[in-house]
């Protein structure tokens, strides 16, 4: 690794940390209703909603009914997002009068952006128009990101509060996380990237000119569309000349801005931000970056302060951060070692000054080996998805860690909510193991962990992997999911892993090669996607439930201490062995094979 790429990674990983503090602090005040400059502005706008919605501020549920409220507000958004792309055809903003989506294909969608997945089978500049894109995916993309929040929020009352049935109500923290926290962030990044070039608008796409025409030979087609041939046999040429080209714009940088923020991910644009009019500068592809994992940064600072106990946050956060900088000093490095079998045959590999040898197949020039790098491992640390390369074109191992960090169950900083209350439910098991250790009933923030306690964190470290392992199966023994193949062997295997990984774990990257846009795929992943974000998130409001009515119990000699470095250690051993465990056996036959094979290669020259 050369001293450019350290400086960048430290550069990087120092500003995201020193903003988890301050960032956090604002969202624990918002949360607690603590009086911040903001939520005095915007208080009559958010009672307005209130009685609007007919929702009474005050009133609070139990688990079941927040549980409920959540499930319907999602079933109700899905909806809206599926008659969108079924009626837009008919709907304004539709200037390049682009045709209705499939059903199919729109019930995907609406299940991914309804899932904070946003999975995309589609081309975006060629499906969407400027009305589905604002009034569907994007609205998703607050709600969605507002819903993990709010399960994380009802999770912390839980821990907090004694004896109690009632863990908050749905629809105000989701306001919340709205109002206060996504759409203040949202605007400000949005125009900044406004600032740098992001594309925001309602015109037509645009033809311009080229500056250097392109000529090339094309078979000649007769009247009826068939393409004509000479007396052997061969297809006529005929010479084209392009002189101008269409370029796709629309609204972007408003959706590019909460894709990030919210972890979403969805492109506006097919190739997403690795498009110029999605991310056109360094310093641009540094902020959204940046913005990727920043509130879930900064929700283990939130989580310290609401429980009264910062040091718990730094903990996870630490765990956290540990976990992620370690894969990113594995990823980097085999994407500059670049491929032996190149390197064998004296074929120079890079295509940037950023060093002299590397594998920069499918990476934009404008950001390089390093940035590139470092996106692949930010985007499927957290539940966000968006690339700004091609992971088909990565090398084995540089492939590998992108999708073991999904199949890890998204918790190191996960997305927006749902990677801390996933990591939290490891928390638990990690509590639970060792009081099993020492004989003595576990105990994590001041709760004992019980039977059932540990059968809903089961269920959620569970049900991903069986999404993923078993959705894998049936795709590679059905010869529907193998017609969609087009890389045959270890390649095209880890291909349909990598898919059902981003859709198991609500990512939603793509490691690309694989015709996903097929009935079977739109269904098989749409059933993966909503199994893996609701059966995670109703256990997780179970055990909310559960904790709240539970006493306070007061710290012994026998307490576990979970904010020390013997903790962290613990914490990530736990993370790594049920990742570990399930998937490594996988993971051999597809990305591991394709190493050995690419050594094997070498080595046979």
């Amino acid at each position: 690794m050369t001293s450019n790429s350290l400086l960048q990674i430290v550069f990087y990983m120092a500003v995201l940390i020193a903003l988890a503090k301050p960032l956090g602090s604002y969202m624990a005040k918002i949360y607690d209703d603590e009086p911040v400059v903001i939520n005095r502005w915007l208080a009559p706008f958010e009672a307005w909603i209130y009685r609007l919605s007919g929702v009474n501020p005050q009133q609070e549920m139990r688990w079941t009914d927040y549980a409920i409220a959540l499930l319907v507000f999602n079933l109700l958004g899905g909806l809206a997002v599926f008659g969108l792309q079924s009626l837009q055809a008919s709907l304004p903003l539709n200037p390049q009068n682009l045709p209705n989506v499939s059903p199919d294909s729109a019930f995907n969608t609406a299940v991914s952006f309804a899932t904070n997945t946003n999975w995309q089978g589609y081309g975006g500049e060629v499906t969407m128009s400027y009305l589905t894109q604002m009034l569907g995916l994007t609205v998703q993309n607050f709600v969605s990101a507002a819903t993990g929040m709010a399960t994380l929020v009802a999770l912390i009352r839980g821990f907090t509060r004694r004896k109690a049935d009632i863990i908050g109500n749905f629809w105000v923290d989701m306001t919340r996380s709205t109002l206060y926290i996504l759409m203040p962030l949202s605007l400000v990044l949005a125009l900044v990237l406004v600032g740098q070039g992001v594309v925001q608008t309602f015109s037509p796409y645009q033809t311009v000119s080229l500056l250097e025409r392109v000529s090339y030979e094309q078979p000649k087609l007769g009247a009826d569309g068939v393409a004509l041939q000479d007396a052997s046999g061969k297809p006529e040429l005929e010479a084209v000349e392009v002189k101008e080209q269409m370029i796709a714009v629309g609204p972007a940088a408003s959706q590019v801005a909460i894709k990030q923020l919210g972890t979403n991910g969805g492109g506006f644009f097919n190739v997403n931000s690795a498009h110029p009019l999605e991310n056109p500068t360094p310093l641009s592809n540094f902020l959204e970056m940046l913005s990727i994992l920043l509130i879930p940064a900064a929700l283990c600072y939130t989580f310290g302060m609401m429980v009264g106990d910062t040091r718990q946050g730094w903990a996870i956060l630490a765990a956290m951060t540990l976990m992620l900088v370690a894969l990113i000093f594995v990823t980097v490095p085999a994407e500059q070692s670049g491929n032996p079998a190149f390197s064998a045959l004296g074929v120079d590999q890079i295509a940037s000054a950023e060093q002299s040898g590397g594998n920069m197949e499918g990476k934009e020039t404008r950001f390089g080996i390093t940035n590139s790098a470092l996106w692949a491992v930010v985007t499927t640390a957290a539940s966000n998805g968006s690339v700004n390369a091609m992971h088909d074109s990565f090398t084995p191992i540089g492939g590998l860690v992108p999708m073991w960090l999904m199949q890890l169950g998204e918790v190191v900083f996960g997305g927006v909510g749902s990677g801390l209350y996933g990591m939290i439910m490891f928390a638990i098991v990690a509590v639970f193991v060792s009081g099993l250790m020492i004989g003595r009933t576990p105990e994590y923030l001041g709760k004992k962990i019980e039977a059932y306690e540990m059968k809903m964190a089961a269920i959620t470290i569970l049900i991903p992997p069986l999404m993923v392992l078993g959705g894998t199966a049936l795709a590679v023994l059905l010869e529907v999911g193998k017609s969609s193949i087009f890389n045959p062997g270890a390649h095209g295997f880890s291909e349909v892993l990598y898919a059902l990984s981003s859709a198991g774990n609500n990512n939603g990257s793509a490691f690309g090669g694989l015709s996903a846009n097929t009935p079977f795929y739109n269904t098989l992943l749409g059933v993966v996607m909503l199994f893996s974000r609701y059966w995670l998130a109703v256990p997780v409001l179970a055990i909310a439930g559960a904790l709240a009515a539970k006493k306070i119990v007061p710290v012994g000699p026998g307490t576990l201490p979970t904010h020390t470095p013997l903790f962290i250690v613990l914490l990530i051993g736990t993370v790594l062995m049920v990742g570990a465990l399930t998937f490594v056996p996988a993971l051999a036959l597809g990305p591991v094979v394709e190493h050995l094979q690419m050594l094997g290669a070498v080595a046979a020259k």
